[in-house]
């Protein structure tokens, strides 16, 4: 059972880097002076889960619920 722990955690260790990863690319919520004048209402806004930047929110939420289930598996003390 040892060698499942260790690829668990293996597993555990990449989905954590990609999810920083992921994190960090993605653009801040804040849209500046441009909310004020209905600016940031465009194409792009309107259709953020089309985009590159709706695809990393995506994968960002997927990624996110894959660490906390591989976090409770591994408290489990199963292995």
């Amino acid at each position: 059972m040892g060698a499942l722990r260790i690829a668990v955690s293996i597993i555990f260790i990449i989905v954590s880097v990609a999810l920083v990863i992921l994190v960090l690319m993605q653009e801040g919520k804040s849209q500046g002076l441009g909310s004020i004048s209905g600016a940031a209402e465009t194409y792009w806004g309107k259709n953020k889960g089309r985009s590159m930047e709706g695809m990393l929110v995506k994968i960002t939420k997927v990624l996110a619920v894959l660490f906390l289930l591989l976090t409770a598996v591994l408290n489990l003390n199963v292995f």
